[in-house]
């Protein structure tokens, strides 16, 4: 395991660019490391305080996604999912013909609630991530609830979503995990694991320490996990990690994931290789600006591109409080 200091000072300068105020820094860009985008905040997209369907006063965790050329009449170009994390949660739907805004609530969120007879009674649902699956020409909704399972849903329009099954819980890892939380999937080949899938996740331990685990699947249902973490804290200088999103250039991939405000509330990046085996720890992807709405901290990252132009759509400040913000690179 490796913590490339050089890379860490360099992302931290770019991001100290970001004015406080929110508006960009006159200069040059600098690129994040690994040569991605230096994505800097925009705009608010969505707070609770607007919408319908707000129970608890706070969203979290966007996922975005581009369905203008996959669906027959969809509501907008762009579906962005969210959801309550406090109970009961649920999974809401935004929609919108731009990255930049405005999206609109759909008017009867929640599209998966906390209860869906006779699958499951839990206390909440919530951290939406959703993938276009070509095979099967569906949208497939990864979920959490409660905080140890991790269930698929699988839909033709993207609103109205099948039950499949459980695809992770702590009994599928190695004794000691308590949660298993905030999946992500991704196209994405292993051959020597006959793999076309990959999740990344937050796990939860007895110790309370929470890291960055991984696992592969051939078909995106059935999975095997790795039973050591892809990332620990105490590997980038943390205690707890959270919020992963998988990403590729050049022929490699990498995992973006973000710290608790404790360790510092930015999103991090480290190079795992377009196999996985590789862990070279490249510093701060993202570096949460002070004022608001980030206040110190930015986190669960999810990315789309719209007419060539990079966006990083995420969640901006405290932590069950914060907002969905958009970052364009």
């Amino acid at each position: 395991m490796t913590f490339n200091r050089r890379r860490f000072l360099q992302a931290t300068t770019a991001g100290a660019t970001m004015l406080a105020s929110g508006a960009l820094a006159s200069g040059p860009a600098l690129a994040a490391p690994g040569g991605f985008p230096d994505y800097r905040y925009v705009r608010t997209l969505l707070r609770p305080e607007q919408l319908a369907y707000n129970p608890t006063g706070e969203i979290i965790f966007p996922c975005v996604r581009g369905v203008y050329d996959r669906l027959s009449d969809p509501l907008g170009r762009y579906y962005l999912y969210y959801a309550p994390h406090d109970k009961p949660g649920g999974i809401c739907l935004a929609y919108g013909d731009s990255l930049e805004g405005p999206f609109t609530e759909y008017p009867h969120n929640p599209i998966v609630s906390n209860r869906w007879s006779p699958h499951y009674d839990v206390t909440h649902v919530s951290s939406p991530h959703v993938l276009w699956h070509p095979g099967h020409r569906e949208l497939w909704l990864y979920f959490h609830g409660e905080n140890d399972t991790t269930r698929l849903a699988r839909s033709q329009d993207g609103i109205h979503f099948t039950y499949d099954k459980i695809v992770l819980n702590t009994a599928m890892l190695p004794h000691g995990a308590t949660e298993t939380s905030y999946a992500r999937v991704f196209r994405h080949d292993l051959p020597a694991r006959g793999a076309r899938y990959v999740m990344v996740f937050m796990r939860n331990t007895t110790a309370n320490r929470r890291d960055i685990c991984w696992g592969w699947s051939a078909d995106g249902r059935d999975w095997q996990f790795a039973p050591e973490p892809l990332v620990h804290p105490t590997e980038v200088g943390a205690v707890n990690l959270s919020g992963p999103h998988l990403l590729k250039r050049g022929g490699s991939a990498y995992v973006v994931y973000h710290t608790d405000r404790d360790s510092g509330g930015n999103i991090l990046i480290t190079e795992v290789g377009a196999d996985f085996t590789r862990r070279e720890h490249l510093g701060v992807f993202y570096d949460s600006g002070s004022a608001a709405p980030e206040n110190g901290r930015a986190a669960a990252p999810a990315f789309g591109t719209d007419r060539g132009v990079p966006y990083m759509i995420y969640e901006a400040g405290d932590r069950l409080g914060g907002v969905i913000a958009m970052a364009r690179g």
